[in-house]
Order: structure tokens, then C-alpha cells, then sequence
């Protein structure tokens, strides 16, 4: 059983943890919106932009800087990269929308559950400090800004 007692996360991967926060926002907006029945072109609209600006420079930030900690051939980064590269391929479809939406929420919650629970606890198990400085280095919390224009979640 997983248990429910919230994670300790070292201060220099909490930016990495508030973007899953987001991508976890994302999986919520995809099931309320086929919920109350929303078009999914309104959708994928917004899991493009969702992608296009959020998601690709995470994935990127985390091949390079994070999941370096370990060694490329660790079965961890293995799996990491491989859901990454289905993730990427998910986002990029252009037909049978609402069955790459859907496992778009399905894929990428499974994902960031992997991550945080499992991958992160092992990165920062064996990570140095000046591992951990780089990566909180080139990862600046930014505020995220939600695109708003069209809230079919509400």
C-alpha cells in the first residue's frame, strides 16, 4: 500500500514538484471537461499550449540536469525517458482526439506519480550538493500563468 504521508522533497527539486502540480491540474481539466461533455478540439487547444509551454522545457530540464543523477542505463531513468517519449507522442496526435486525451490523463498522472513517489526519493538519495545547486540553478520557480481564454473546466 502507498502510503499517504506527504513526501519530503529536497528544497532544489520543490519547482520540479509545483510543475507536477500543474501537470496533475492538467489530468483534472481533461476528465471534468469530457465530464460535462466539452468538444475535445476545445481540449487538445488547451493541452497543446499546456505541452508546448510548460511541459516540453520540464521534460527537457529533467533529462538533462535531473535524471542525470543517476546512470543513463538505471532501469528508473529508463522508464522515465520511455513514458516521456510516449507522453510527447501522445500530445502530438492529430486524430482520434478523445482517446489520446484520454490517455493523456491517464499516462501522465501515472507518470508524475512515478516520479514523485519513486524516482525523485531515489535522485535525492544519492544526489551531491553540487548536483542539487545546478539543478535549482536552472530551474527557477517561475509563477505559472494559466491560459485562461477558454476555462472549459469551470
Amino acid at each position: 500500500m502507498i502510503s499517504k504521508t506527504p513526501l519530503k522533497r529536497a528544497p532544489e527539486l520543490r519547482p520540479l514538484s509545483h510543475d507536477h502540480h500543474h501537470g496533475l491540474q492538467l489530468c483534472w481539466k481533461i476528465r471534468t471537461a469530457f465530464a460535462k461533455k466539452v468538444d475535445p478540439i476545445r481540449i487538445k487547444t488547451y493541452t497543446d499550449w499546456f505541452y508546448n509551454t510548460h511541459l516540453k522545457t520540464h521534460f527537457a530540464l529533467e533529462e538533462n540536469y535531473v535524471f542525470t543523477v543517476l546512470e543513463k542505463n538505471h532501469e528508473l531513468v529508463i522508464r522515465a525517458l520511455g513514458e516521456h517519449r510516449q507522453l510527447e507522442h501522445l500530445f502530438s496526435q492529430t486524430d482520434e482526439l478523445e482517446t489520446a486525451l484520454l490517455l493523456i490523463e491517464k499516462e501522465l498522472e501515472a507518470h508524475i506519480r512515478f516520479e514523485e513517489r519513486i524516482l525523485f526519493v531515489e535522485i535525492q538519495k544519492i544526489a551531491t550538493a553540487d548536483q542539487l545547486a545546478k539543478i535549482k540553478e536552472i530551474h527557477t520557480a517561475e509563477a505559472f500563468v494559466e491560459k485562461d481564454d477558454d476555462p472549459f473546466w469551470v
